[in-house]
């Protein structure tokens, strides 16, 4: 066998983990339109990169039909990129998107590695105990009543971690709703500040059988790019995510 034969099947066998591993990333921990929003796209580029890229590379280069050490050269560089891919999707999973928390006027994308355990251990309910593994929980936020609370919540936001991050406040979106609603915008609003996102609103209200009028909007803020979170005016119930810079 010829090295760059034994390259292309090394290349084509880590191909199709690499596939198999982007399905789940963007099927199920990082759904559309969260996974732009999250960074997840550069994440996996990078995941795919060393795994499609450096093994085969590698064979590409130590590869000698008859070499003596041959066995353990291919097996050194298995290991290496199976740690270097096992670290890459524990990054990947560290940081999906956990909640999606509705916060009075906008929404805030929450992702596993911003909670404590000790925080999320609070939570009111057991959803909002855990992670899912299936794409973020929306939920809302009921904010405490009592001074020392609110105190000690000014103090951890000056620090940088504010009330999304504590899933003792987490409560069922729809009790919280109401309140978002009347903070919501009108798509004629976005449209003047964001006129070069026109066409992608109005493809996307002909593409629901909508109108301007069925929907409303809220900022949604997250990691790596913000979003603009489309509303129905009548419950508050969440339509869709476009990637239209709501400030």
């Amino acid at each position: 066998m010829s090295r760059w034969k034994a390259a292309a099947i090394h290349l084509s066998i880590s191909a199709l983990i690499g596939l198999a591993s982007a399905a789940l990333i963007f099927g199920v921990w990082y759904p559309p339109p969260y996974s732009h929003a999250s960074g997840a796209d550069e994440l996996v580029l990078l995941l795919l990169g060393v795994d499609v890229v450096l093994g085969p590379l590698l064979t590409l280069i130590v590869f000698k039909a008859g070499k003596k050490t041959l066995r353990f050269d291919l097996s050194v560089i298995a290991i290496l990129q199976a740690c270097a891919f096992l670290y890459g999707t524990s990054v990947v999973i560290r940081a999906r998107p956990a909640f999606i928390v509705g916060t009075i006027d906008r929404f805030v994308l929450v992702s596993a590695n911003d909670l404590d355990a000790e925080d999320l251990s609070e939570g009111k309910k057991p959803e909002f105990r855990s992670i899912s593994w299936t794409g973020p929980l929306l939920v809302g936020i009921e904010m405490p009543g009592g001074a020392v609370e609110q105190r000690d919540l000014m103090f951890n936001g000056a620090a940088g971690k504010d009330v999304e991050k504590f899933p003792k406040y987490y409560v069922d979106y729809a009790s919280a709703a109401p309140e978002m609603l009347r903070r919501a915008h009108s798509l004629d609003e976005l449209r003047k500040k964001r006129p070069e996102a026109t066409s992608l609103i109005d493809s996307w209200l002909a593409g629901n059988k909508k109108t301007a009028a069925d929907v409303v909007w809220l900022p949604l803020t997250a990691p790596h790019a913000d979003l603009t979170m489309l509303l129905d005016p009548h419950n508050g119930s969440v339509l869709d995510a476009l990637r239209i810079d709501p400030w």
